[in-house]
Order: structure tokens, then sequence, then C-alpha cells
């Protein structure tokens, strides 16, 4: 499993056979950041599997529905909120039977696909929560779904944040996870390590690589330091910067 970091919660993971992309967006969409990270180069007939938790700028991007001239093969992973109307598309300058090649998915269901199963979970903000298992390996990305405790927020939403995130993860006990794709928000001040505290406290992943950083990678030491994450800090990746490429 080659997994390359493209940038912010935007991740490449190619397998012997299938490349799994993960909420790809360029990175000129995000003005205020400097996001630089480039999508790897793969043969025409390669088997693509592209997810979208949401439609946020920052996970979404109409960019990659015209992968399909370059990648025939390719297949696009939507929640079902993510709507788009062939007149849309075709003012956009994208052929409409591109939506022969994409699968909505609710939340709570699950989609058997080529060989893969492919599982939702409610985000806490919008979207979804991916889990995608191939030949025995599951594989984790969170989207936004996360522990979100705002400051200066109203009590009785930051206590349906806390309740909801931990309805989800907590139906991930009992199960592998082998890599998982986890948020780490340095927005969220004190709370920013909450939802992977109660992550790594509840699920059994084997390798967990924190993103969502907005490019403060800094927040992975600082992760690692605390006592609180003395039983799982050996399993926390050491994210360093865009297009990092590291192999399970």
């Amino acid at each position: 499993m080659r997994v390359t970091f493209i940038h912010h919660s935007s991740f490449c993971v190619e397998l012997a056979d299938k490349v799994f992309i993960f909420d790809y967006f360029r990175g000129s969409r995000i003005p205020e950041f400097s996001f630089g990270g480039k999508l790897p180069e793969f043969p025409r007939d390669q088997e693509l599997y592209v997810f979208a938790s949401h439609q946020h700028r920052d996970h979404f991007d109409l960019e990659i529905l015209r992968w399909q001239e370059k990648y025939p093969k390719v297949r696009y992973i939507f929640p079902k909120e993510i709507k788009l109307s062939d007149n849309y598309l075709t003012k956009n300058g994208i052929n409409p039977k591109v939506k022969e090649q994409i699968y909505h998915m609710k939340a709570n269901t699950s989609l058997e696909l080529e060989g893969l199963r492919i599982e939702t979970l409610p985000s806490t903000d919008e979207g979804v929560a991916f889990l995608v298992t191939y030949q025995g390996k599951t594989i984790y990305h969170a989207g936004d779904l996360n522990w979100w405790h705002w400051e200066g927020e109203e009590e009785l939403f930051n206590q349906y944040q806390e309740k909801t995130y931990k309805r989800q993860i907590d139906k991930l006990k009992g199960r592998r996870i082998d890599l998982a794709f986890v948020v780490v928000d340095q927005r969220l001040s004190q709370a920013v390590f909450w939802g992977l505290d109660y992550f790594m406290e509840h699920v059994d992943a084997g390798l967990v690589v924190p993103m969502h950083l907005w490019q403060d990678y800094s927040l992975i030491a600082a992760c690692k330091e605390r006592e609180a994450a003395a039983g799982f800090r050996e399993r926390i990746f050491d994210v360093k910067g865009e297009n990092q490429v590291f192999e399970l």
C-alpha cells in the first residue's frame, strides 16, 4: 500500500490493482493558503476510485469529474448531498455522461463495488465518513466527522457534537482499521485533539494519519508529546508536508 499525502485532507492510496483518492481539490480553491499538492500520474487503464466526503471547497472540486477523460475506468463515490444536474455540468464544460460513473451513498449504508466494500458514517458537519475494505484491509477517511467543539458556540451545539461523534466512532469498536485518516484541526484550540484521542482510545487502528491540519504540521509533534498520547503515539504518522509518500 503506497500512500501519498496530497494536501489538507486529500490522500492517494495505491494498492496492487486499484487506486483510491480521497477529498481532492486544487490548491487554488483556497486562496488563504498555499496548498500545492499534486496528484500522482497513472496509466490510462488504471482503476481509479475517487471519494468526496462532502462538498466544502477544501474537500470537493468539480475538476475531479474531468479525470474521466484521462482515466476511463474512474469511479466516483459521493454522498447524496453532492447533486450535479446535466445543465450544471454542461455549463462547466463537463460531459453529463460522467454521471454514469458516479455512485451516491447515504449515511449508514454500504455498497459492494468491483471487489470493494464501501461503508459510510454520518458526519458531524456535512456529508459522510468512508470505510473502504479491499482484500481484507480497511481504510477509514473521516471527511469532516470530528468532535467539533467551538469556543463561544452554544453549549447545546457542543454537547450535540460530542454525543454524535462518540456515537459514530463507537460503531467501529471491535473492527480492525488498517489505515485511518483522522481530523486534527488547529482552529479548535483546547479541543484540537479531542476527536483523535477518542478515536485512538476506542478503535483498533494500525496507522493513523492526522489530516485537516491547515498546514500546521507542528501539531503532530505536539500531539505525540502529550502524556495522554502515551498509549498510542507510535501509531500516529508524522505528517511533514505536501506530496509526502510512505508505504505500508
